[in-house]
């Protein structure tokens, strides 16, 4: 079952309200001011039901140019548009702006309203026909039927209903109720007993009673506490229908329209909008840079300036990508439609599409930025995952984020996703808590410069297995969390690209050089720790000759690492057998007595107490032994 949204759009006093009063028996003028002046203030919500059972909601406008900010609310989530023309004044100039401000947001289907034709004679009704078709000509509405209706008499009406069920059931396009939801919000009043109420037209997606959404931009949870469809409670309201949402957690006072309820973290606050942005042939103005405009996208009205980034000024007809710096942040998604208004006076000049709701701070005529956002324009979703992956660098980006900064579902992106991998433009790091998403060419660059380091370590530090793993997450990739640094470096050494050796990376060719001066400096530790024994000497004490102190240490650490020497404690080192002979008698000793003493490890390897203590502590280093009560004293691990 498809869920409509009609509106109205024409020039005041066209007789939009009465219009819709005749065809559904309410008025929508909710306002004292309204019956008073007889004139629509704000948006008006009703519906009516079609001969074949459908219900269509329906949405009365403001004419008056005065509250064109109320117009433009109310157009979002609009299926199809009725543009009401009197027949007896025909397109006046209001007619016009609101055509232009359809076209701007994307209005597809229309139907022309002839309205009030029992006041003009049929030769003047086809005169205003001609005049219609030439001012549509071009346009959207230019092959949208025209209906000719008295709703003053009740003229034509049937007829009417007759189109709107045609183009409800045959050429509106169902909402998409899979994606995630998107309220924007138009009104919000309190009711005694309930507490805070909003309405909107719900865009995309499902709510559901019981859910917990967030009202953006403020950032604040609200539960859903009821949902009203067209006056009825119900537990589940689907884009494309006006709804009324009960809402706890949340005051009336914290929220205007033009916020927007969705899932959390569904969504990124903004300040900064990228828009392809056109300007009506039909306008008297130029779009220079730093132009202060009024901004209308959803429900919400702000401030912006302009930033022009392909071109030094934008004229009539004429189109430019263009970024938008707000005065207070909003919560858009790439595709929405906007319109702009100058500052003053008020009038409308263009509108346009978002091509990236969360930009950073372009620069003007960047070859680079001007191909993104043409991508943007034009590309696909996977097209714009791959832009955003890219343009997270070497910081890589949580798949979460993505989400949020697309407004979309994940459920939505994976698709897209597994194909970017399957053609190996982008890697995935699923971890435990997210997926973690690097493009290929940032994680190349980043790959050669790595191995350009390691290449000039190896040159540098010839007896060391190479860089350590740590060294080269804070060098490149600070910014990327250890657990995903981990996982990288584990599919690299799978893949061959590196090799690994306990916590040391080096490239896949190296190997420690066993060369002259390796061969003589290993030589000289052994023949030392032999001749030395249980008397320990420090590192310190060994004269290395011409050999430096750093490339000796090399060489001692290359020793452990084979298993040829260990070290005792900071200073100590000796050769692994004599240790592994220690501990055998050590482990001899214990099994016979509960006890062994310092004193006693000096005596069985005849050595000073100043070398018995480290032999001790080793021990306990290696579980073999663990202190008791006193200091000399241990006992079997």
């Amino acid at each position: 079952m498809k869920h409509i949204i009609i509106g109205t759009a024409g020039h005041i006093d066209h007789g939009k309200t009465t219009l819709i009063k005749a065809l559904t028996g309410r008025n929508t003028d909710r306002w004292e001011e309204e019956q008073r002046r007889g004139i629509t203030i704000d948006l008006g919500f009703t519906w009516f039901d079609l001969p074949d059972g459908d219900r269509v909601g329906i949405i009365d406008v403001p004419g008056h140019e005065k509250f064109i900010n109320n117009m433009t609310a109310g157009v979002v989530g609009m299926d199809l548009v009725m543009l009401v023309v009197a027949a007896d004044e025909g397109v006046m100039p209001q007619t016009r702006e609101h055509m232009d401000i359809l076209q701007l947001l994307g209005i597809q289907k229309s139907i022309v309203v002839l309205n009030k034709c029992d006041l003009v004679e049929e030769d003047w009704l086809e005169l205003v026909e001609e005049e219609i078709r030439e001012e549509m000509e071009g346009t959207f509405l230019e092959y949208a039927p025209i209906v000719r209706v008295s709703a003053a008499t009740g003229q034509g009406l049937d007829d009417l209903v007759s189109v709107i069920e045609h183009m409800t059931k045959d050429e509106v396009e169902e909402k998409d109720i899979h994606t995630i939801p998107r309220l924007p919000v138009d009104r919000v009043f309190t009711l005694s007993g309930f507490g805070t109420i909003i309405t909107g037209t719900l865009i995309s997606g499902t709510i559901t009673r019981e859910d917990v959404l967030e009202m953006y931009p403020l950032g604040k949870e609200c539960k859903i506490r009821s949902i009203q469809v067209h006056g009825e409670n119900q537990d589940v309201c689907y884009a494309g229908q006006r709804v009324a949402i009960n809402l706890s957690n949340v005051k009336k006072s914290e929220i205007h329209r033009g916020c927007v309820l969705a899932p959390r973290n569904s969504m990124k606050n903004t300040d900064l909008l990228d828009v392809k942005m056109e300007i009506l042939p039909s306008s008297m103005r130029i779009l220079k840079h730093n132009d202060r405009l009024h901004l209308f996208t959803g429900t919400s009205e702000g401030l912006c300036r302009t930033r022009l980034l392909d071109r030094d000024e934008i004229g009539p007809g004429e189109s430019g990508l263009v970024q938008l710096k707000l005065e207070e942040e909003l919560a858009v998604k790439r595709g929405d439609r906007f319109i702009v208004r100058f500052y003053s006076p008020m009038e409308t000049i263009g509108g346009g599409v978002i091509l990236e709701p969360n930009p950073g701070r372009e620069k003007r005529f960047d070859q680079q930025v001007i191909q993104a956002l043409e991508q943007k324009e034009s590309g696909t979703l996977g097209d714009v995952m791959e832009l955003h992956i890219r343009e997270s660098g070497s910081s890589m980006l949580a798949f979460s984020e993505l989400a949020k900064i697309m407004a979309h579902s994940r459920e939505e992106l994976e698709e897209d996703l597994k194909t970017l991998e399957a053609e190996g433009k982008v890697l995935v790091f699923p971890l435990k808590r997210d997926w973690y998403l690097w493009h290929r060419d940032s994680e190349y660059e980043v790959r050669q410069k790595i191995e350009t380091a390691l290449a000039v370590y190896h040159k540098k530090y010839p007896y060391r297995f190479g860089m350590k793993k740590a060294e080269i997450h804070n060098t490149f990739l600070k910014s990327v969390k250890p657990t995903v640094f981990d996982a990288y470096t584990e599919r690299m050494t799978e893949e061959g690209i590196w090799g690994r050796k306990g916590e040391y990376l080096y490239l896949p060719d190296f190997t420690v050089k066993k060369d002259e001066t390796y061969q003589k400096t290993e030589k000289l530790f052994l023949d030392t720790f032999e001749k030395a024994g249980y008397d320990f000497v420090r590192f310190s004490e060994i004269d290395t000759g011409t050999v430096s102190r750093e490339t000796a240490e090399d060489v001692l650490l290359m020793m452990m690492e084979e298993g040829k020497a260990v070290r005792i404690n900071e200073e100590m080192f000796t050769l692994a057998g004599l240790m592994e002979q220690a501990k055998e008698k050590i482990q001899a000793h214990l099994e016979k007595e509960p006890v062994i003493t310092i004193a006693q490890v000096r005596d069985m390897f005849s050595t000073s107490r100043k070398s018995a203590k480290p032999i001790l502590e080793y021990m306990d280093s290696i579980h073999v032994t663990r202190k008791t009560g006193g200091e000399s004293e241990r006992v079997k691990y």
